[in-house]
């Protein structure tokens, strides 16, 4: 298949994977289809209204505006594309891999497969599922060969919301392909999209290059946050530890302690290795266990110090006023999914403590009909028994907080005052 000849790209997802896919490629030039099953974000993104930090309104408008992006949830539209990427969740259930979207989204394409044309995975998921699962079924769909017929490769997602240095574009992209010939095709596609990428030999060794990226993240959270507990214990400074350690200018790379972990990435990804290594080799992945149970636990032990510190100020956390700061898993974002601050705010909720919330990012939550959303005001932090500083977004009055709050718990290393407790 002839790369210059790509016209039309289908988009299966529109998320914060799939649409800034979809608007770099209405940027240089391809027809896009953003095909997704929730009406409310096609509606949305049909009247020019964007879900995402990292894509704006006017980005949104913008692709509209130049009739090469329209989007859908009929897969009738799919119908004669060039490229197809899958960028649908993968989440856990009960602890077991559940590529259920990945599944329909494959029906969806496979029903399209012509002889020429190119899917490609982009979830997140463990070893072989692009050969094992994704390959045959589209088969099975188009009566037609993978790798000989039409193209099937993986290129793990390194979407990093918020993150305005690192964008789609500017970081690189790992791709592979089923065959060689799967893998020129695919290369050519993403490098009109990147400024650089990274081909590997096999589907399967791109699969797990994500799982090893967010593996890496997850263990070493977990390491500084099981440390952060030690080191409180043993009455040291673990911000200052990390910061002395952080000077070495080899060996060492800085990780932070935190009230948990969250996104679509860490709380999932390493248990789809675990879960792979498991099913296929019959022994156990002892650093992700280990890493989710510490990082799992954070959310706990972020309600405990809570109530150690009402305890100091002879207060019972039932009946206590708490304002959590900050609802998405990461600062300066909207992004919710799988948030440590489910945990903290249900834990305190669970011990009977009056739970307000502050954030201005976050996109509505399941959590605002039991956690009610507040403005962030004197009279608020005043009114708070505790405040306990779950995500630091940029934009929240710290001065206010340090000022008008009695007791702030920081999970976040933001303050330094005699009325805040570090982590």
């Amino acid at each position: 298949m002839n790369a210059a000849a790509i016209e039309k790209l289908v988009v299966v997802g529109q998320g914060y994977v799939g649409l800034p896919l979809a608007m770099r490629a209405v940027e240089v030039g391809f027809d896009v289809v953003g095909f997704d099953l929730d009406q409310h974000k096609i509606s949305g993104l049909a009247a020019g209204r964007s879900h995402i930090d990292d894509v704006t309104d006017a980005d949104v408008a913008r692709a509209l505006a130049t009739g090469r992006y329209r989007v859908t949830a009929s897969a009738a539209d799919l119908d004669r594309f060039d490229v197809a990427v899958i960028t649908v969740p993968t989440p856990l259930r009960e602890g077991v891999p559940d590529l259920s979207y990945i599944t329909s989204a494959v029906d969806a394409v496979g029903e399209h497969v012509a002889q020429g044309c190119t899917v490609v995975l982009e979830s997140t998921t463990y070893p072989g599922t692009t050969d094992e699962l994704v390959a045959p079924r589209l088969e099975e769909a188009s009566g037609l060969k993978a790798g000989v017929d039409f193209h099937v490769g993986f290129s793990p997602e390194r979407i990093d919301p918020g993150n305005v240095v690192w964008d789609f574009v500017r970081t690189p992209k790992v791709v592979s392909g089923l065959t060689p010939e799967s893998l020129v095709v695919v290369q050519a596609f993403y490098d009109r999209l990147v400024e650089r990428t990274v081909p590997v030999s096999t589907t399967r060794a791109a699969e797990l290059t994500k799982l090893l990226e967010n593996t890496f993240r997850h263990v070493n959270i977990a390491l500084v946050n099981e440390l952060a507990i030690h080191a409180r214990a043993l009455g040291i400074d673990i911000w200052e530890v990390i910061e002395a350690a952080g000077t070495k200018p080899f060996g060492y790379t800085q990780f932070w302690p935190g009230p948990g972990v969250g996104g679509h990435c860490l709380p999932i990804d390493p248990s789809y290795l675990s879960w792979k290594i498991e099913q296929q080799l019959g022994t156990a992945s002892r650093f992700v266990d280990i890493a989710n149970d510490i990082n799992n636990q954070m959310p706990a032990y972020v309600v405990r110090r809570l109530q150690l510190g009402l305890n100091e100020q002879m207060k019972s956390v039932k009946g206590a006023r708490v304002l959590v700061l900050g609802l998405s898993y990461k600062k300066n974002s909207n992004d919710a999914r799988e948030t440590p601050a489910t945990g903290v705010i249900t834990g305190l909720l669970e011990l009977g403590a009056d739970v307000h919330v502050h954030d201005s990012h976050a996109a509505p939550h399941a959590l605002d009909a039991v956690a009610r959303r507040v403005d962030l005001t004197a009279d608020e932090l005043q009114a708070a028994d505790a405040v306990v500083l779950v995500t630091d977004h940029d934009d929240v009055d710290y001065d206010l907080v340090v000022r008008e709050a009695a007791y702030v718990l920081d999970t976040r290393n933001r303050l330094r005052a005699p009325n805040v407790e570090p982590l």
